[in-house]
């Protein structure tokens, strides 16, 4: 082999010796860690719905909850964590004045609360009314009617001979409010005498108790919780009764002063 040969063959060795160990240095070398800087975005708890809300429907804890919600995004109707220890109780008996979809933050705008205007018409199921009428400690059951009783409603009249007659107009007739109260303390315990009560019935049932608070004088008689769930007692719902009821002749009996009348139905 020539000398020329011999020497080529070892400057190659060499090279390839030094960049294996070159390479071997840089592989051992511990690689830098990118760092990637992210802007972290302020967030604030806000109440939100769990599931669409009907008009009407009772808020509490089974259709709202809290949802982290971007800081800068919060208006100024939102309802904040930070803002009650237990919105939940704050919210104690506030309904929906409009539909909610789920995941919406809950605006306070969209709610009405108890004592606010429009709270007995959220109150109010689909096709009932509220219509009051002139009560007195005497004719109230003493004031131990509280809103949410159950109340029968007697007519109390005079009839030929000057004789005094009472008679039960309406059977199972809740009470939405005493005057302007329209809720009970926690204990249940309070008692209030007012001079209206307001009480939830059916259009035509409006009518009729409409009608006969001009024949006389109406009282109302607390029904016992043990009544509940009997239906014979009229307890799937406020009923007129027979003797006042619209019948299929189209009349209703109206007695002013002792005399009956029959007042046509309009319907």
């Amino acid at each position: 082999m020539s000398k020329s040969r011999v020497l080529a063959m070892g400057v190659a060795a060499v090279a390839a010796g030094a960049a294996a160990f070159l390479a071997n240095g840089f592989l051992s070398q511990p690689q830098k860690a990118e760092v990637v800087e992210v802007n972290k975005v302020a967030m604030t708890p806000v109440l939100v719905t769990l599931k669409d809300v009907r008009v009407g429907e009772v808020l509490d804890a089974s259709n709202l909850g809290w949802k982290d919600w971007p800081s800068d995004r919060v208006g100024n109707f939102m309802v904040t964590k930070g803002g009650s220890a237990d919105i939940f109780e704050e919210l104690k008996g506030a309904r929906a004045r409009a539909g909610l979809y789920e995941g919406e933050p809950l605006n306070k705008r969209r709610i009405v609360e108890v004592g606010d205007a429009g709270f007995m018409a959220a109150v109010l199921p689909k096709g009932m009314r509220a219509i009051s009428i002139r009560v007195s400690a005497e004719t109230g059951a003493g004031g131990f009617i509280l809103p949410n009783d159950r109340v029968d409603v007697l007519l109390t009249r005079k009839v030929a001979g000057n004789r005094d007659v009472s008679e039960i107009v309406l059977t199972n007739v809740r009470v939405l409010a005493i005057d302007q109260q329209i809720k009970t303390t926690d204990d249940g315990g309070q008692v209030i005498v007012g001079k209206t009560a307001t009480l939830e019935l059916n259009p035509s049932q409006s009518e009729v108790l409409a009608l006969v608070e001009s024949s006389g004088q109406l009282s109302l008689a607390l029904r016992s919780l043990a009544d509940a769930g009997d239906k014979k007692l009229g307890d799937d719902g406020p009923r007129v009764s027979e003797k006042y009821a619209r019948g299929s002749k189209g009349t209703i009996q109206q007695f002013r002063y002792g005399i009956m009348n029959q007042v046509v139905n309009s319907k």
